[in-house]
């Protein structure tokens, strides 16, 4: 019989949706405090001048993508990866996954160091930079990525213990850590007291200062003797089906995330054929879509313990209906705010803007696209779920579908008609083809592999 942590027994045995709450309520604040934490800098620079603002600006979207790939790509496949070991009675292998997840975080952060300091002065100068904003672009981007060994520490340790059904610490490290934040940045950038004026580079420092004190706090929580796990890295030996049990389902995560943002990206660039305001309504629109993410993430996050732990007991059945409900849940908020924004678009837009032009074409991309949002918030469950179930290909399909029916059918609809609605009309499409789909095939039993017939004696 198996010993399991208590912790690990509630995955297995506590009623499903308290569960699922309980777990996702603290995802849902700490993703919403991280996706505002980099909206401080921004804030703050913006005090400094336009050059300032623009130049941090440029940086700002490298930054999320490695967030996005740190935090739910690949920290979705070491949250797996633990929690299946878990569920598994596999101790010493979830123990063992801790030295694993931290070389990879490693790996990942010398590249993105290497790559973004070399290739900054071209990147930057590509996206559009120029005198002294490509100047303070650098410098931002220098200082931020030369210590983004520290971010991805920090992601990998948080997910980590939310492997482990523990969502609480990572809540509360983060809540503490942008109380930190929000003094520190506007010290070091202005210079307050004791602290030096040191402008940008102070925005970039307070960054790193923020993650690094998160990941002591993660590693003290880890090390202390209260997590589930008992990591041991000087005595643990490297094996590759560790780093498998990883890369299987965070690479393919990784290659999803770069599709969506490739997918806003291009039809973005669709968009901007109808003039700046159409451009303008269409990002203040999709922002919307971007407030969603964390609601998703918070159930998906805990939809990635909950069915990764049964899945590794054996217990199929139940990591199937966890799964759907943790789908029809997140269905069903972000069906709520997709309808309430198409029936009353400009009381969001507005926030943003009065131009009227640009309230005109957001409100036609919501009044088209928002009844759609609820199949993003049950596609981005499963495919949360699905990382709990180390198994995503169908995700990915539905990922590369969503991008063919949004550019591709995007881009043939304005050459076609020139119509901006039947354009909205096509990514609303996307939405549901990319909802549908993963749906499809979990119902369909993707998850499991057919048992192979006995050979006839």
């Amino acid at each position: 019989m198996l010993l399991l942590d208590p912790r690990t027994k509630i995955l297995l045995e506590a009623p499903i949706l308290p569960t699922l709450l309980r777990l996702a309520i603290p995802n849902v604040v700490t993703t919403t405090i991280q996706g505002s934490i980099g909206l401080i800098d921004i804030y703050f620079m913006g005090k400094l001048g336009t050059d300032a603002l623009a130049g941090v600006s440029l940086v700002f979207p490298g930054l999320m993508l490695m967030q996005m790939m740190s935090s739910g790509a690949m920290g979705g496949g070491i949250s797996s990866a633990i929690a299946r070991a878990l569920g598994s009675g596999r101790r010493d292998d979830a123990d063992a996954i801790v030295l694993h997840a931290l070389v990879i975080g490693a790996m990942f952060a010398v590249f993105f160091s290497v790559a973004v300091i070399a290739g900054g002065p071209w990147l930057y100068g590509a996206l559009g930079g120029s005198g002294a904003a490509l100047d303070i672009a650098l410098t931002y981007s220098n200082i931020l990525f030369a210590g983004v060994i520290l971010i991805w520490t920090f992601n990998v340790l948080a997910n980590i213990i939310r492997g482990t059904g523990n969502t609480k610490v990572p809540a509360v490290v983060t809540i503490a850590g942008a109380a930190l934040l929000i003094p520190l940045s506007p010290c070091l950038i202005f210079g307050f007291g004791p602290f030096p004026r040191l402008g940008v580079a102070g925005g970039a420092i307070a960054l790193l200062i923020y993650y690094g004190f998160g990941a002591a706090i993660f590693a003290g929580y880890l090390w202390s003797g209260r997590s589930v796990l008992r990591p041991r890295l000087l005595q643990t030996r490297l094996r590759w089906p560790l780093f498998y049990d990883i890369f299987r389902v965070g690479a393919i995560a990784s290659l999803i995330a770069l599709m969506t943002n490739a997918t806003i990206a291009l039809t973005t660039g669709l968009v901007a054929a109808f003039g700046a305001a159409a451009i303008a309504g269409y990002g203040v629109g999709t922002r919307l879509e971007y407030m969603l993410v964390p609601l998703s993430f918070g159930f998906g996050g805990a939809l990635v313990a909950l069915v990764g732990t049964n899945i590794g007991a054996g217990n199929r059945e139940r990591a199937l209906r966890a799964a759907w409900i943790g789908g029809w849940v997140s269905f069903a908020l972000t069906e709520i705010i997709g309808v309430s924004a198409a029936l009353f678009p400009a009381a969001w837009l507005s926030l943003f803007g009065s131009d009227p032009a640009m309230i005109e074409a957001g409100s036609a991309y919501l009044r088209v696209v928002g009844p759609f949002y609820g199949f993003f918030g049950l596609g981005m469950a499963l495919y949360f779920a699905s990382q709990g179930a180390g198994t995503l290909q169908w995700p990915l399909l539905a990922g590369v579908l969503r991008m063919i029916i949004a550019v591709g059918g995007g881009w043939l609809i304005l050459r076609w008609t020139g119509n901006l609605t039947l354009v909205f009309l096509m990514l609303g499409l996307a939405l549901a083809a990319f909802g549908t789909v993963i749906a499809l095939a979990v119902r369909a039993g993707a998850w499991f592999r057919p048992a192979r017939p006995r050979s006839r004696p």
